[in-house]
């Protein structure tokens, strides 16, 4: 079977990138190795999807663009207008979306919400869809890659694109290399009704000794925590009861919000950075987690993966008199545009991630330090402030 572009990987960004290219004139397939399946809608006002994301303006904008932000529920998305941030030490950080002349700072959607949006809108734009379909191996020619399925089956395309997450296969079989380390963390997340009302603030706190600590409004008086919590902790988390562990959630936020209800159970994802060789090869692409793995502290995770689905969308469907979506011209004006914000946020999280994380002597007063002066630079704080919400 033959393509024009293959994307390896229906997660959220592939799903996207599928959409975004159906107009292009180019025959596009997507193939997973999992069932292509809509969600189902919520069995009740209690029922809540525990895994989140903070949906920064520019990112929902692309999805509008693709007709799945209009497709949300309003009722099952919380925006984010304005947030605090506290150091180890005292130290604080206030951002507002008032202030930066924007509705919301982020705004807080449902994994299945977001897949509910999108699978429908691509399984009606005409791109051949393959999954459940394993991948075996994959192989190039000049002109070609050819992705081998299980069974025989063979996709070929003159341009593979990895969307296929943070352990891609497309990456490994390509023969990509990566830098991975571990932060000795996992996210621990889990949804809460809080006691009083959050008024579309968002919390996160700088725990000595005990990681990252976000807590992410949703409709109502409910709330989803994202605890970058270091590993042993995280066990410790994860063993307690639903209402030890919303006692221990709503004390280290000092009770911000009052008491807590934990109304999802609790999943965790261990953290690490990924750092690839090169976004690109030949006949290859790579967009998402399959290109770069990030901090979570600051939820910019899927809006990098939105942002190289957009670009590359935007490259390809723009090629003018170049037919072939695999040219290296292409591949190489994608790699450029992609390459500073994502250095950036790699490195920022990172150095973040590290600094917040470190025990040696002198280190809190400084970082902590650098926060309350960045609170009193406005001009600053709000040039990071907008880096992230496009």
């Amino acid at each position: 079977m033959d393509y024009d572009i293959v994307i390896a990987g229906a997660g959220l960004v592939g799903l996207a990138l599928a959409r975004a290219l159906a107009d292009s004139g180019m025959s596009i397939a997507l193939v997973d190795r999992a069932e292509l399946t809509t969600p189902d809608p919520p069995t009740s006002d209690g029922d809540w999807d525990a895994r989140v994301y903070a949906i920064s303006p520019g990112s929902a904008a692309f999805l509008q663009s693709l007709s799945a932000w209009q497709a949300l529920p309003h009722g099952r998305i919380a925006p984010i207008e304005s947030m605090r941030v506290e150091g180890d030490a005292g130290a604080l950080l206030n951002f507002s979306a008032y202030e930066l002349g924007e509705r919301a700072l982020a705004t807080i959607v449902e994994e299945r919400a977001l897949r509910a949006a999108l699978v429908p809108i691509v399984r009606s734009s005409g791109i051949a869809i393959h999954a459940p379909t394993e991948f075996a191996s994959l192989s190039f020619s000049p002109e070609r890659a050819v992705l081998h399925c299980a069974g025989g089956r063979l996709l070929s395309a003159r341009l593979i694109v990895g969307a296929d997450g943070i352990r891609s296969w497309v990456r490994r079989a390509a023969g990509v290399g990566t830098v991975t380390r571990s932060y000795g963390q996992t996210a621990v997340v889990a949804n809460f009704e809080c006691e009083r009302g959050h008024r579309g603030r968002a919390y996160q706190w700088f725990i000595e000794g005990g990681g990252v600590l976000a807590w992410l409004p949703l409709p109502g008086r409910r709330i989803s925590i994202v605890w970058a919590a270091p590993d042993a902790l995280a066990q410790e988390l994860l063993a307690l009861s639903a209402e030890a562990l919303a006692a221990r959630v709503a004390a280290a936020g000092r009770h911000t919000l009052g008491a807590f209800i934990c109304i999802t159970p609790c999943a965790r994802f261990p953290l690490q950075s990924v750092e690839t060789q090169t976004v690109v090869a030949h006949r290859l692409a790579l967009v998402g987690d399959a290109a770069h793995g990030v901090h979570p502290l600051a939820g910019q995770g899927v809006n990098l993966g939105f942002g190289d689905a957009a670009a590359l969308a935007t490259i390809l469907k723009g090629r003018g008199s170049l037919s072939d979506p695999g040219a290296p011209l292409l591949l190489a004006r994608y790699a450029r545009r992609r390459a500073e914000p994502v250095l950036a946020m790699q490195k920022v999280t990172d150095a973040l991630a590290r600094l917040f994380g470190s025990t040696t002597p002198g280190v809190r007063a400084a970082r902590n330090f650098g926060m309350a002066v960045l609170e009193r630079m406005p001009p600053a704080k709000r040039f990071l402030a907008a880096s992230a919400l496009r």
